[in-house]
């Protein structure tokens, strides 16, 4: 059975999420919608690539990634299908897979250019509806990828801030915070591991120090902020049954520090 994981910083309180699942179990009545996400900050791409690359692994192979933060809605960005070894990926162009397809090599772009498969008539505000969400309805039941488009071999790609060594330093920064307000940061576990190789370390946000990596968040005390590698891989920071997003006044691109002593 085909199945669509879908993410989108539509939100809840309005009928957007709910009218593109409409339109594609219209086109296709047997397939299953997964919900990622619809609470991305709006128009945030970065952020939406991260929770995308953080998710796809754990989906069967086959899925299709219907993923629209789109910011260019109705301009002359395109809309392409990327197809991987394993996935599908129906989304504007405009940097949103970044993340993915350095994990997941493009075996295949296809620019969506066959209005065939298009409502009409084509919204300049709401193309998820219009363009993406079709598109993936026919995708689920098989509909030949070429049929959609033009083969194309380049696709967008964001400057995505990486870590960086200076001497005796790890300068990384925020680059997501979770509903809970931990602060996820962009140095992951191997760079990590690769940099400290199990000597002291201090790490710094702010006026903010801690000297030690925690396994969990029961490890915390209260109103001390703690270092973990998160369920993702990531270096993350958090307050036990705090926000530390609001408590520390931390925000996405606030640097951070890794000093061995």
């Amino acid at each position: 059975m085909a199945l669509v994981g879908f993410l989108s910083d539509f939100g809840l309180k309005d009928n957007f999420v709910g009218v593109v699942k409409a339109v594609i179990l219209k086109i296709n009545p047997s397939v299953k919608i997964v919900d990622i996400s619809h609470e991305v900050r709006p128009q945030d791409i970065l952020e939406a690539s991260f929770i995308l690359k953080s998710s796809f692994k754990f989906f069967p192979k086959g899925t299709i990634f219907l993923t629209v933060v789109d910011p260019g809605v109705g301009s002359k960005r395109k809309a392409i299908i990327v197809k991987t070894k394993d996935f599908y990926f129906v989304s504007p162009d405009n940097g949103l897979l970044s993340l993915v397809l350095k994990d997941e090599p493009p075996l295949k772009i296809i620019e969506i250019t066959n209005d065939k498969y298009f409502l009409k008539p084509v919204s300049f505000t709401f193309q998820a509806r219009d363009i993406f969400a079709p598109v993936a309805g026919y995708l689920s039941k098989g509909e030949p990828l070429n049929n959609f488009g033009i083969s194309i071999s380049h696709y967008k790609t964001l400057d995505i801030p990486s870590p960086l060594i200076k001497k005796n330093i790890l300068e990384g920064e925020i680059i997501y915070i979770d509903h809970f307000g931990n602060l996820v940061t962009n140095i992951d576990e191997r760079a990590f591991r690769f940099f400290t190789k199990d000597k002291k370390f201090k790490i710094k946000l702010k006026n903010f120090f801690i000297d030690k990596l925690s396994l969990n968040y029961a490890e915390a005390e209260n109103l001390r902020p703690i270092a973990l590698i998160d369920s993702f891989g990531y270096l993350e920071i958090s307050l036990k049954e705090n926000n530390a997003s609001k408590v520390l006044k931390l925000k996405k691109g606030d640097k951070i520090k890794v000093e061995l002593l």
